[in-house]
C-alpha cells in the first residue's frame, strides 16, 4: 500500500478554478477565480502550495494576465496531520477531529480524476448547526477537461459494483473490500445536488447525542462514482474514513 505522504504528491501540479460559496439549500452566494499549485521543493519531504483567488470570476489565463489577486497565501507540507486521510488514487478527507461544544465544526472533501478536481467543504455553526458550504471546481493548468453536468437521482439510482478502501483513526493498515450495492429513492434521501456531477449528505445538525457521518460524491464520468465517507461515534470523536470507487 502507497504512503500518505505518495498518495498527496499525486495532487502535485497548477490548478486553475473556482471557490463557490453555497448557503444551506445550495444557492450560490459568492464566486471568486483561483489558481493553486502544489510544487514538490528541494529534498524528498517538502511540498510548496500557493493559493490565489480573484473576485471577478471570469478571469483565466496565468496569475500575470489576471493583475493582483484579491487574496494570496503560501504554506510548506513536510508532514500531513492526523486529520487528513489520502488514498491511493489522490482522493482525500479531512476534518474536524473532535466535535467540541462552542466550536465551528467542518469538513473538506476532495476528489481528483486525471486533470479534474472537485472538492467539497461543508461547515456547521459553532452550536453544530449546517450553515454552508464551498464548491471548489479545478481544472489541470494548459488542459480542456470539461465539467461535468449537475448530478441529479436517476443518475445515482440502480446497481454499482466496486471497492472500498477504509482508514480508521488509531491508523493500522486500510481494510479493503468488494462492493456491490443498488441505490433507490429511500437511499438518496437528504441527499443535496451540486453542479460538476457533485452531491453531499450531512445532518441538518450536529451533537454528542448520536453519531453521525458526512458524506460527498462525485461522478467523474459516466457510468463511474465515487464516494467518501467520514464518520464520528457518540461522543463526537472522528472514527474512520472511507473511500468507495463504484462502476456500473
Amino acid at each position: 500500500m502507497t504512503s500518505q505522504w505518495e498518495n498527496f504528491l499525486r495532487n502535485l501540479g497548477e490548478w486553475h478554478g473556482t471557490f463557490a460559496s453555497l448557503d444551506s439549500q445550495q444557492r450560490e452566494l459568492s464566486r471568486t477565480s483561483s489558481i493553486l499549485t502544489l510544487e514538490q521543493g528541494d529534498g524528498e519531504r517538502l511540498v510548496r502550495f500557493g493559493l490565489q483567488r480573484w473576485e471577478d470570476p471570469s478571469l483565466s489565463g496565468s496569475a500575470a494576465d489576471r493583475g493582483a489577486p484579491t487574496s494570496s497565501m503560501q504554506q510548506d507540507y513536510r508532514t500531513l496531520g492526523r486529520q487528513v486521510v489520502f488514498f491511493p488514487s489522490g482522493t482525500f478527507c479531512k476534518g474536524s477531529q473532535q466535535l467540541a461544544p462552542g466550536t465551528a465544526f467542518g469538513g473538506e472533501f476532495g476528489f481528483i480524476d486525471a486533470d479534474r478536481r472537485h472538492r467539497l467543504v461543508i461547515l456547521f455553526s459553532e452550536s453544530g448547526i449546517f450553515e454552508r458550504s464551498v464548491l471548489i471546481r479545478e481544472f489541470r493548468a494548459g488542459t480542456d477537461s470539461p465539467e461535468r453536468p449537475s448530478l441529479s437521482p436517476e443518475q445515482l439510482s440502480g446497481e454499482w459494483h466496486g471497492e472500498e478502501l477504509t482508514i480508521t483513526a488509531d491508523w493500522p493498515e486500510p481494510s479493503l473490500a468488494s462492493v456491490q450495492s443498488c441505490l433507490g429513492v429511500q437511499d438518496l434521501a437528504g441527499v443535496r445536488w451540486l453542479p460538476d456531477g457533485g452531491a453531499f449528505r450531512v445532518p441538518e445538525q450536529v451533537g454528542h447525542r448520536a453519531s453521525f457521518c458526512v458524506e460527498a460524491w462525485w461522478m467523474p464520468a459516466d457510468g463511474q462514482l465515487e464516494q467518501l465517507i467520514r464518520r464520528y461515534d457518540s461522543t463526537g470523536a472522528w472514527q474512520s474514513v472511507t473511500q468507495r470507487r463504484l462502476r456500473r
